[in-house]
C-alpha cells in the first residue's frame, strides 16, 4: 500500500462538512465520520487513485493519497479541484459585501464551495448514463459499474473502487441498467476523453462559448449536458448556465413576480462577478431547500 500526505490551507472560506452535507455523499472513511474518501480515474494517467481528506481544527484540509505511486501529486490536485480549493476564494466575501442577498446565502451555508464531478469525463459519463432516468438510478449504476470494472484501490479503512477509466469504458458493450442506446455515446464519451477534449485545464483556459462548442460536438451532449460537463466538470468559476432552475432560484431569492429570462439573470450577476457560478450554487442550494421545506409544511398533519 502506498500512501502519501498532503496538506493546503483554503483560501478564503470553506467547509468540508457542508460540502459533503449538501453534495458529496461520499463514502466515509473508517469510524472517523469527518474523513471522506473520493475514488476515481486520474486525468492524465491510466491509472486510478483514492484521496481520503479531512479538515482539521485549524481549518487546512489534510489528504492521503492511496495508490499511483509514481505521481499521487496529480490525484492530490484532482482532488482540490473537486472540492473548488484549487481556485483562491479569499474574494468571495467581497461578493457579499457588496450584494446583500449574496452575503445571507453565505452566512447561511457558510464555507460552501460547488463540488464537482471528479472530472469532465466522469461528468460526461454521468450526465449519459443518468438521461432519462432518476439521479439515484444514475448514481446506483455508476456504483456497480465501478465495484464491477473500476480499479480497486487498496486503503486503511478498505477498498474504494474508481470509475471505470475510458480505456476500460471503451471495452464494456452492455450493463445491466443501461440501455443499449447509450452505449455508443458513452463509447464517445471515452474517446473524447483519451484524445483530450475533456482536459479540465483545456477546457476552463478557452472562452465560454468555444468550450462549449467543443463538448458538443461529443455525441449525446447537447446545450444542457454541455452546460453541465463544463461548469459541473471542468468547475468553471464565472460562468452563468441557462436552464430553468438557475432562473427560477432567482426569482425566488430576489422576490422577481416574474420568472427571469436569461438576459436579466445576467444583468442581476453581473454584481456576482467574478464568482457568479459559486453565486449560483447557493441559490440552488437555496431553491432545493425552501422546496423541501415547503413540501414538509404540506405534508403535516392537521391538529
Amino acid at each position: 500500500m502506498t500512501v502519501t500526505t498532503f496538506s493546503v490551507q483554503p483560501r478564503g472560506a470553506f467547509s468540508l462538512d457542508s460540502a459533503n452535507a449538501h453534495f458529496g455523499g461520499w463514502i466515509q472513511a473508517g469510524s472517523e465520520t469527518d474523513r471522506i474518501a473520493m475514488a476515481f480515474p486520474v486525468e492524465g494517467t491510466i491509472r486510478s487513485a483514492c484521496v481520503v481528506l479531512e479538515q482539521l481544527p485549524d481549518g487546512s484540509v489534510s489528504g492521503q493519497v492511496y495508490g499511483l505511486a509514481d505521481a499521487p501529486e496529480r490525484a492530490w490536485l484532482q482532488a482540490l479541484s473537486v472540492l473548488s480549493l484549487d481556485v483562491d476564494g479569499a474574494g468571495f466575501a467581497d461578493v457579499g459585501d457588496r450584494e446583500s442577498i449574496v452575503q445571507e446565502l453565505q452566512r447561511r451555508y457558510r464555507g460552501l464551495r460547488p463540488v464537482l464531478f471528479h472530472s469532465p469525463y466522469e461528468a460526461a459519463a454521468a450526465f449519459v448514463i443518468g438521461h432519462r432516468i432518476s439521479i439515484a438510478q444514475g448514481r446506483a449504476i455508476r456504483r456497480r459499474l465501478a465495484a464491477e470494472h473500476g480499479e480497486a484501490i487498496e486503503t486503511d479503512s478498505g477498498v474504494q473502487n474508481a470509475f471505470p477509466a475510458p480505456e476500460v469504458l471503451l471495452q464494456i458493450e452492455a450493463f445491466t441498467g443501461i440501455a443499449p442506446a447509450k452505449w455508443p455515446r458513452l463509447h464517445a464519451v471515452a474517446q473524447a476523453a483519451l484524445d483530450g477534449v475533456l482536459d479540465r485545464a483545456a477546457l476552463r483556459a478557452m472562452p465560454v462559448e468555444d468550450a462549449l462548442t467543443l463538448l458538443r460536438t461529443i455525441p449525446g451532449l447537447g446545450p444542457f449536458f454541455s452546460q453541465g460537463v463544463l461548469i459541473r466538470g471542468a468547475g468553471t468559476v464565472d460562468v452563468i448556465s441557462d436552464d430553468v432552475v438557475t432562473k427560477q432560484a432567482v426569482q425566488q431569492a430576489y422576490q422577481l413576480e416574474h420568472l427571469p429570462d436569461q438576459a436579466e439573470v445576467l444583468s442581476i450577476a453581473e454584481r456576482w462577478k467574478p464568482f457568479r457560478t459559486w453565486v449560483t450554487v447557493l441559490l440552488h442550494v437555496s431553491l432545493r431547500r425552501e422546496a423541501v421545506g415547503s413540501t414538509r409544511t404540506r405534508r403535516q398533519p392537521k391538529a
